[in-house]
């Protein structure tokens, strides 16, 4: 599998009614298979991007085309984001009534029987080190192991976008560590092209790039050094 071409045209975008400019003018691309990190400081407008190549909300204007389709004229876009894009939230965003192996069938549904549902499940919690966990209910997890079961209910589909929002953000460092591992495992082994957001310049060294974002706009890279 290979990852997927962002490409972003001038976004803008603006909430209650225009009075909150969450993005001014944003360009940007993301090589397939590239891992790119977005840092800046909060409410600078990360997320908000984030939500627009993800297909939650709609740009005001510019364009987002991802591998070729304009993400935000989408017929439906939910199509898209079960078939090409998986969701890393900061919080896990995890159903506390399933089990882990059950939370990780939740996108799968409607989509494959049962039996595979349940195979892919099991087979993603072996590879991010949960297989003995897979009875276990979010409550009952460390905040570690609630973000392993958040990453492999993202792969459930075999993504080629992944986007992660401060996946890292609510956790300690050495765990935030772990779970960076495991993101670069993933991108390694599966292809896929990632784009995550952080507040945490060591998370963001990781990155093969990053961008900025300030005041809505992607701010200009630093000068490269001299000699």
């Amino acid at each position: 599998m290979s990852g997927a071409a962002v490409v972003v045209e001038h976004v803008r975008k603006s909430f209650e009614g225009g009075r909150i400019r969450a993005l001014e003018d944003v360009s940007l691309q993301a090589e397939p298979g590239e891992l790119v990190a977005l840092t800046g400081p909060s409410g600078c407008g990360k997320s908000t991007l984030l939500n627009l190549i993800g297909a939650l909300d709609r740009p005001d204007a510019g364009e987002i085309h991802v591998d070729g389709q304009n993400v935000g004229r989408l017929d439906d876009p939910s199509l898209y984001r079960a078939e090409t894009v998986g969701f890393v939230f900061q919080f896990h965003n995890l159903m506390t009534t399933l089990t882990a192996l059950e939370n990780i069938q939740v996108p799968m549904l409607g989509r494959r029987s049962r039996g595979d549902r349940e195979k892919r499940a099991r087979e993603l919690l072996v590879e991010v080190g949960l297989e003995e966990r897979i009875e276990a209910y979010p409550p009952t997890l460390s905040g570690g192991e609630r973000q392993r079961v958040a990453i492999a209910r993202a792969l459930a589909n075999g993504p080629r976008l992944l986007l992660a929002d401060e996946p890292t953000g609510a956790l300690d460092s050495e765990t935030g560590a772990q779970i960076l591992d495991l993101i670069r495992r993933v991108r390694d082994e599966h292809g896929m092209t990632i784009l995550l957001v952080t507040n945490d310049d060591g998370v963001a060294a990781q990155a093969e790039r990053i961008l900025r974002i300030r005041d809505g706009v992607l701010a200009a890279p630093p000068p490269a050094p001299v000699g």
